[in-house]
């Protein structure tokens, strides 16, 4: 078994947790990642043992324009530094993925630089899209480009030059040599070459025992980039979105369809990553409209098929929302000292820790086949069967308690992870009470030792129906109960030449030609031709079509 398979991840984005200026100067070495390694013991004692860290290499301002791939930003201090902050990962027994920006660099990596300085002459032209020397950019180079999401500091680079192929798969064995990373989180992957990507995933099976791929994609099917050719695991943004607006809408019934729906696209062996929030999305505290719902959801998230990770500091509860388009408040600077004590007197990290043991005590969560128990609008249960183990979630999004009358596996009894109760088991089935906004793990007890901890949960259950928060798009995008799924009424229908090459179709031709695929698999809901509307970019929609089979 791979490790991945068994992991917890904790999500760092460095520059917003250190306190890093927006922009850098390239001036002398801060040594702010050092202020991270008191953190390791607390991300190991509530339950995660993998990071994801990034971007960490020298860039403008947020880290995604990268100046210097080899070269830590001098804002968080020196490769030596990375270096140690790996090691006592490892000593404490936690992995390390990095960030890899691989679809585009910064105005000032050296490649782009010295083609502003000699142009047709440059011997990396060719590192870019469509350098066009005839033409301009908002910088007044005197040259175009092809960039990213609009932004020509974001400069794509051209990954079907074997050149530049080479150049990333150095990185790769740079990275792993001089910092013995254990993966890479590929950023816009679903923008990505799948040719390129095939290249980056021999590297990874050269440089290290089970070195991780696993890529940012947001739409999609899924399989079209995890699989045993490309990547090993992608982002599993349909569960994100599913989880927090199944509670807030008090729908279970759109997470099940969306389990469904992922499952059928890549099945239940391979493993997503799942989230709840992460550096680009708003906090699951502040999304969540009623806070009781916190419990729930993260009970979800830990014992659904997928890779559950934690966003650097979701696991005290705090708030993170955008505001006139800026990330700021979703990467805030966090003082060890503040938090130091959390897992003792915050009752949102108590939670998070013992659910990230009971995750690691638990193979079945790992690797159990998944089967729904039973479903309603309200209330929801699940198991996840390992051989003769049967763990049963079951999880309450309603104002009142509920009884559930469950089948289970061949045992006498089980036990509450978070409670403690213990159930006896009658003729195969066990009768459990769920109280209001709140969940529970059943662990067979003869699997259930003293790392089962009893919270109380009575303590997080804080109730704010009344908390209204202004919600991201894709929180209104509503998914229809599984029995009453019908197809969405569409306000206008572009006509497309599927003879015509996707490359050369305009973003609502490619809409269109994504939705009429869909229609040849069934009805179009209205949560799916939302999340195809919602999709602006070019380079995504291509790659999103291209991922039918």
């Amino acid at each position: 078994m791979a490790w991945y398979e068994e992991a917890v991840f904790y999500h760092i984005y460095p520059l917003g947790m250190t306190g890093a200026p927006k922009q850098n100067s390239y001036g002398e070495p801060e040594h702010r990642l050092n202020t991270l390694i008191p953190w390791i013991s607390h991300i190991k004692d509530i339950g995660c043992n993998a990071i994801y860290i990034g971007p960490l290499f020298e860039s403008v301002g947020h880290g995604y324009e990268t100046t210097d791939y080899k070269k830590l930003d001098s804002r968080l201090g020196t490769n030596e530094d990375l270096t140690n902050f790996v090691a006592e990962c490892h000593k404490q027994g936690i992995r390390v993925i990095l960030d890899g920006v691989f679809n585009h660099t910064g105005r000032d990596f050296f490649a782009f630089k010295d083609i502003k300085n000699n142009r047709e002459n440059s011997q990396y032209k060719d590192w870019y899209c469509n350098v066009n020397f005839g033409g301009n950019n908002s910088y007044n180079d005197g040259f175009s480009y092809e960039n990213w999401g609009g932004y020509d500091l974001l400069v794509k680079l051209n990954q079907h030059n074997p050149a530049v192929k080479e150049y990333i798969c150095d990185v790769i064995r740079f990275w792993v040599s001089e910092f013995d990373i254990d993966g890479i989180r590929l950023d816009a992957a679903d923008v990505l070459d799948f040719e390129y990507m095939k290249v980056l995933r021999q590297v990874a099976n050269e440089v290290k025992p089970d070195f991780w791929l696993m890529g940012e994609v947001i739409h999609g099917n899924y399989s079209r980039w995890a699989n045993d050719g490309t990547l090993h695991s992608v982002t599993n943004y349909m569960l994100h979105k599913a989880l927090y607006s199944g509670h807030n809408d008090h729908n279970y019934f759109e997470v099940a369809h969306t389990i469904k729906y992922v499952n059928g696209m890549v099945g239940n062996n391979l493993k997503l990553y799942s989230f709840v929030d992460n550096h680009d999305v708003e906090r699951i505290y502040t999304k969540l409209n009623n806070k009781a719902h916190f419990v729930p959801v993260h009970v979800m998230l830990y014992t659904l098929p997928g890779i559950p990770s934690i966003y650097y500091g979701s696991e005290f509860g705090i708030e993170g929302k955008k505001e006139r388009g800026s990330d700021d408040s979703l990467r805030p600077a966090l003082n060890y000292d503040d938090y130091k004590n959390a897992i003792d007197t915050n009752n949102y990290t108590k939670l998070i820790a013992a659910l990230g043991k009971m995750r690691q005590n638990t193979p079945a969560l790992c690797y159990g086949e998944y089967k729904e128990l039973e479903l309603q609008t309200t209330h929801f249960a699940y198991a996840r069967i390992l051989g003769d183990a049967h763990v049963i979630t079951t999880v309450n999004n309603g104002d009142n308690c509920v009884n559930m009358n469950l089948a289970c596996g061949n045992t006498t009894e089980y036990v509450g992870v978070l409670t403690g109760e213990h159930i006896a088991v009658n003729n195969g089935r066990i009768q459990v009470n769920v109280a209001a906004n709140s969940g529970e793990i059943w662990i067979p007890a003869d699997v259930c030792d003293e790392s089962f901890a009893p919270i109380d949960l009575v303590q997080i259950e804080k109730t704010t129906e009344d908390v209204k928060v202004d919600k991201e798009p894709e929180v209104q995008l509503k998914e229809q109960p599984v029995e009453q799924v019908v197809e969405a009424k569409e306000s206008k229908k572009v006509v497309v030449d599927l003879n015509k090459p996707y490359e050369e179709m305009n973003v609502e031709e490619l809409q269109e030609a994504i939705l009429e695929k869909m229609r040849k698999n069934g009805p179009v809901t209205d949560y799916m031709l939302g999340t195809v509307r919602e999709n602006t970019h070019h380079g995504s929609l291509v790659s999103w079509v291209k991922s039918f089979q």
